[in-house]
């Protein structure tokens, strides 16, 4: 894939759509602005009703924007209907045409596009190398499994070689296991292809592991667009911090402020560093957020203190659970070794040590 240009496929301009009339009225989006770069995995993520999938329904040219622009390399589609933009759409259902082969479903769209035959089967050949369904191309698509039709279904959509291909929850009918295996797949496809992809997720690690940049998403706004590490590691509002992973919330008195960083103290009376953002305005009362795998334990004195209240062993980490003595809740999550146990029990008396890096103050 060439080197990723700093040009954008999609530039979505103060595009609201508003459903029903009067009292009745619903703001899907409301004045959404984003700018998806030419070549890149690029992500909506939210909950249920946020918006997500209008966004995508109105880039797809299912739905039209109540205002606002939607540009295609510069150009205005959002009057143009689906068949006449370079676009594809890859639904949670698939679509697939159960009668019809493997090898005939990747080329039904070509065949509506009147390419010639000799083109269609040499595309298709392409098509069933790049998904790895060569040996199964003269299959009916009733007989192989869900992971296989999602390949058929992306390998139909990528045939005719769209500048952005639109991917709506995809993955979402799939087992764990093979979710996993296709979010690699997925990102494997949208690099040898150098195709835009547009992703909707409710699944933040889903998010997380494929995307070059994340939008999240909340009551038809976006919220924060960054790359993957900006949006976990510095979220810039509550929602962003509490959507996406596991934190901590603590609240703290601001000042200090100097070159991206605070002083920040605690409830408890003691201080820490924290980043912040250069707008933002010292008060008394400001939401600090910390990781719990950015925080660690100690039966010694620590920044907080408090007591173990649960223990979670998740496999490969042990979350511990400690009510602070200032009345808030705490997780630490400590990376699980080869030895036995966390070296903590319920009752301990602990304290909780945050590095300079760990803190991040919310805008919010």
């Amino acid at each position: 894939m060439p080197d990723k240009p700093d040009r954008n496929a999609i530039e979505v301009v103060n595009v609201s759509k508003i459903f029903g009339s009067g009292e009745g009225q619903v703001a899907a989006l409301d004045t959404v602005s984003v700018s998806i770069r030419e070549n890149e995995f690029f992500t909506l993520l939210g909950p249920s009703g946020c918006g997500k999938t209008t966004l995508l329904r109105l880039i797809a040219g299912f739905d039209f924007p109540t205002a606002g622009e939607i540009l295609l390399y510069g150009q205005d589609i959002a009057p143009l209907p689906p068949f006449k933009r370079p676009v594809n759409t890859v639904f949670q259902s698939y679509a697939l045409f159960p009668h019809m082969t493997v090898a005939d479903n990747i080329g039904f769209g070509l065949e509506m596009l009147g390419k010639p035959k000799a083109e269609i089967k040499a595309r298709v050949a392409e098509m069933l190398k790049l998904v790895k369904m060569e040996a199964l191309a003269g299959r009916r698509t009733s007989q192989i499994s869900g992971g296989q039709q999602q390949r058929v279904a992306l390998a139909r959509a990528l045939a005719p070689q769209p500048k952005v291909l639109l991917l709506d929850e995809p993955l979402s009918a799939l087992d764990y296991k093979l979710r996993k295996e296709m979010q690699i797949e997925l990102k494997r496809l949208q690099h040898e292809t150098g195709i835009t992809f547009i992703f909707v997720t409710h699944d933040q690690e889903e998010a997380l592991t494929m995307s070059d940049r994340i939008a999240v998403m909340s009551s038809g706004k976006i919220l924060q667009v960054g790359s993957p590490w900006d949006i976990y590691d510095k979220p810039a509002e509550r929602f962003v911090a509490d959507f996406i992973g596991e934190t901590n919330f603590l609240t703290a008195a601001i000042s200090e402020m100097a070159n991206g960083k605070a002083r920040a103290t605690l409830k408890s009376g003691a201080t820490i560093e924290a980043t912040v953002a250069q707008s933002f305005q010292p008060k008394p009362n400001a939401t600090v957020v910390v990781r719990p795998e950015h925080a660690k334990l100690t039966k010694a004195k620590g920044e907080l203190s408090g007591t173990v209240e649960n223990i979670v062993y998740f496999g490969t980490d042990t979350h511990i659970h400690v009510h602070l003595d200032s009345g808030e809740l705490f997780t630490v999550r400590q990376q699980n070794t080869r030895s036995a146990g966390c070296g903590f029990e319920k009752g301990d008396a602990v304290g909780i040590l945050i590095g300079s890096d760990a803190a991040q103050v919310l805008k919010d």
